[in-house]
């Protein structure tokens, strides 16, 4: 794609081309207003060889077609056409590249044809009028020596346009890949709100409207029926106590951003089972191999993995059996083993219950580089498996 030059760099080719001209002046001179005439067109060509690389080329053409209906002799200011068609490699549309190159050979010839015959170089002298074969050599050198410098001049170009175009293209992909980390992340963050907010409701709200029922209740039977006002006493307390353990649990993950690191690690896993046992599950810990050091993204996959695990299990597992937790480390990674007893009455995992929970656990492994599998045994038994590997780079 071609470039847009900016205010400073039209300025600064401006000012190269004025430089250029000012070199180039004293040799014009001496050849006279013509050769004057020819150095302005060609600063001309230079000055807007990177806003107008097209412009820039035809300008170059009509310089070099003036001098030479004038019959001016090779000059310095010849050498602007190097950097036109260096332009029209490195800044041109693809049709201008292409016009380039063509340009490169047509003007190989052409220079051929006009330095051999009509203004021979001094080197010509020594050919003959009728010495074809050295006229032909020396025809074969000139173009050979054109063509040369020409075309390295428009490679040279293309490779500068080449290294800025990769250049470019890899600035776009960091930025499309810092686009997609920042989405994933609010997406987990969403995700996140989205489930702690869904469970607040279920438990709060369902609670609250069981207390309101049973409350409203009591109170119009306390007077006639003082044994159904007792039972819905008793109804209230057990479903408040109930109501109670989980917003215990889901306020415990919300205060745990408070602790020293900004995201849960494997070394918060102790306060999140001490906080589990108090809400009356029997967790048993056992952890083998040696432990490597795994990267924070990873680190936090394991813990909330870990924490889900144990909030299905003290929502929807049997609380008289104990829960227990593997850690099995080996050199590739970490093999995390959750397994709880299922209530009779738990829901499936399919249900409306698993629904968010077990997706995003899922999903937290195979943004880690991982897997999950959690399923319900036909011995009662609930299984999450995961797998998350060490990051490159990591350390034992």
């Amino acid at each position: 794609m071609p470039t847009t030059t900016t205010r400073a760099q039209f300025t600064t080719d401006v000012v190269l081309a004025g430089v250029f001209a000012l070199v180039c002046l004293p040799f014009a001179v001496l050849g006279g207003s013509p050769d004057v005439l020819v150095l302005v067109l060609f600063a001309a060509a230079l000055a807007v060889r990177r806003r107008s690389p097209a412009w820039s080329l035809g300008i170059a053409w009509g310089a070099a077609l003036a001098q030479m209906l004038m019959l001016r002799d090779l000059q310095p200011y010849d050498a602007a056409v190097l950097g036109v068609l260096y332009s029209t490699a490195a800044h041109g549309r693809p049709l201008v590249k292409w016009l380039g190159l063509a340009s490169a050979g047509v003007g190989a010839l052409v220079a051929t044809g006009y330095l051999a015959i009509v203004k021979p170089l001094a080197g010509a002298a020594f050919v003959g009028p009728g010495d074809a074969i050295g006229m032909l050599t020396m025809s074969g050198i000139l173009f050979v020596a054109s063509i040369a410098v020409l075309v390295l001049a428009w490679t040279t170009g293309l490779l500068v346009r080449s290294v800025r175009d990769t250049r470019e293209i890899r600035r776009r992909e960091e930025v499309a890949n810092r686009e997609r980390e920042l989405v994933e992340y609010r997406y987990v963050v969403e995700q996140e709100r989205n489930r702690i907010a869904r469970d607040m409701h279920d438990v709060v709200a369902h609670s609250l409207a069981v207390v309101i029922a049973q409350a409203d209740g009591a109170r119009f039977a306390a007077r006639s029926d003082p044994e159904a006002a007792t039972k819905g006493l008793g109804t209230i307390a057990g479903v408040a106590r109930g109501a109670l353990g989980d917003v215990r649990l889901l306020l415990a993950e919300l205060r745990h951003a408070e602790s020293d690191s900004p995201q849960p690690v494997l070394d918060d896993l102790d306060a999140l089972l001490e906080q589990v046992r108090a809400a009356g599950l029997d967790v048993r810990f056992t952890e083998s191999g040696a432990p490597l050091t795994l990267g924070t993204g990873n680190q936090i996959a394991v813990y909330r993995i870990v924490q889900e695990g144990m909030t299905n299990a003290l929502r929807h597992g049997d609380a008289t059996q104990p829960v227990h937790l593997e850690f099995a480390w080996d050199a590739l990674g970490l093999d995390v083993t959750l397994v709880n007893s299922m209530r009779a009455d738990a829901p499936p995992p399919e249900s409306h219950a698993f629904r968010h929970g077990i997706p995003g656990m899922r999903e937290r492994a195979h943004l880690a580089g991982g897997t999950l599998l959690a399923e319900a045994g036909d011995d009662g038994m609930f299984r999450v498996r995961a797998r998350i590997p060490i990051q490159q780079g990591s350390s034992t």
